[in-house]
């Protein structure tokens, strides 16, 4: 056990040791202690599952439910530059001290429960959450649905973005195995919006079988683009010209949409106003979704990690008007489809770079190299360090052309780091 005045990053540290697996899915554990934080729950708790999507659709919901007055907690995974940004209230992440008095209550309560380091954070979230007073608490699911640590609280109403092949190693290999696993957030007689217009079987299946209250897009709610605004309509509710949001890319106004279906289906009709939705969405902001920086040459930072994710990146790509090169860095886990990634933004990049994401199951960058090279019939560099993958890439590329950083949260967070903190120096 740590001793109290620990700082945050001893205990993270620590925290990454004390599971047998870096990855133990089940609910038992976290319900357990969870049990003895014996904590005064929020009033509302809403789910957000899926495989895409999950940051950009909290952060759209938190901006929104702020305007409803509520105090408004949210835990997100993982983390582009600081473990803080999971744990936010109103917008504001968490501070160190916070977060080291939650992991100080939990290790208090735990007795011989061994947690992995998300149910530690997990439960820090909802330590935190009550000890501020939070109202309404948005919850990311991190892996699947049915046994992921965040499925121990009772949700008020559920979001699942999209489905799509990652995590298959844990989750199953076809998209209706995965699909079954994110269902289980679904609750009886409970609203669960699916975000998507393809809708697996499993998800209507399970839906039947729980009796949850399933509101399916394109069906139930749907959307469409008028040039420089967009429409939603939903089963009670319809809003015409609102602001896109800030967040880039087609592919967010269906997280939108999803989002603003999710308030209808909990009875938030206030929120669903014209003039209140545009005072969010042009102010979003999020690290690491087709972030745009100007540094010596234009740098484009997304984590897309799996082939759907990758095929939303390319459309980005494919939409501009662009004639210099693309130089990408490109770093993944070893659960990830390093061909399907790969497959899907070849023809939008000229010289790819490899290099090992800051994680222990990162692939090394000469294995990663290989297989980058295979998929897309190029040549790949393999660069050992971090500032090895920058400075060549930077070499490579000049003014006119444009530097592509994805593939992993565990890239993109360390390498905006190092953006600013040489623009700094």
């Amino acid at each position: 056990m740590n001793k109290l005045g620990t700082p945050l990053s001893a205990w993270l540290a620590r925290l990454e040791t004390v599971s047998p697996r870096e990855i133990d899915l089940g609910i038992e554990r976290v319900e357990c202690v969870h049990e003895r934080l014996a904590l005064v729950p929020p009033k509302t708790v809403f789910h957000v599952a899926g495989t895409n999507g999950k940051g950009s659709s909290v952060t759209m919901l938190g901006s929104l439910l702020q305007k409803s007055g509520a105090r408004v907690g949210s835990y997100t995974s993982p983390h582009i530059r600081r473990y803080n940004e999971r744990i936010r209230v109103n917008g504001e992440m968490a501070s160190d001290e916070q977060i080291v008095a939650a992991f100080e209550q939990i290790e208090a309560a735990r007795g011989d429960e061994a947690l992995t380091y998300f149910e530690y954070g997990t439960l820090a979230a909802l330590v935190v959450f009550a000890g501020a007073g939070v109202e309404t608490a948005i919850l990311e699911v991190g892996m699947g649905g049915r046994l992921d640590a965040v499925n121990a609280i009772e949700p008020d109403a559920g979001l699942i973005t999209n489905i799509s092949l990652d995590h298959c190693d844990w989750l199953g290999d076809n998209i209706e195995a995965i699909a079954t696993e994110k269902a289980g957030i679904m609750r009886k007689g409970k609203p669960i919006i699916f975000g998507s217009r393809q809708v697996p079987h499993s998800i209507v299946q399970t839906a039947a079988n729980v009796a949850a209250h399933l509101i399916v897009a394109g069906r139930d709610y749907d959307w469409s683009a008028t040039g420089d605004t967009w429409s939603w309509r939903g089963s009670r509710t319809r809003l015409d010209r609102l602001a896109v949001p800030a967040l880039p890319g087609e592919h967010q106004l269906g997280n939108a949409a999803a989002v603003l279906a999710l308030l209808e289906a909990a009875g938030l009709h206030d929120l669903l106003r014209e003039e209140v939705i545009n005072d969010c969405f042009p102010a979003l902001q999020l690290d690491g979704r087709m972030q745009r920086i100007d540094w010596n040459v234009p740098w484009l930072l997304d984590v897309a990690h799996n082939p759907a994710a990758a095929t939303a990146l390319a459309d980005t790509l494919r939409a501009e008007t662009f004639a210099g090169i693309t130089v990408a860095i490109v770093a993944m886990l070893d659960d990830k489809d390093v061909e399907g990634v790969v497959a899907a933004l070849a023809e939008h990049v000229d010289r790819w770079i490899a290099v090992a994401a800051d994680n222990p199951r990162a692939i090394p960058a000469d294995e990663l190299a290989r297989r980058v090279a295979n998929a897309a019939d190029a040549a790949c560099l393999a660069a050992t360090s971090l500032d090895e993958a920058i400075n060549r890439a930077q070499a490579l590329a000049t003014p006119r052309d444009r530097i592509l950083v994805t593939g992993s949260f565990y890239l993109v967070g360390p390498v905006l780091t190092e953006i600013y903190s040489r623009r700094q120096s």
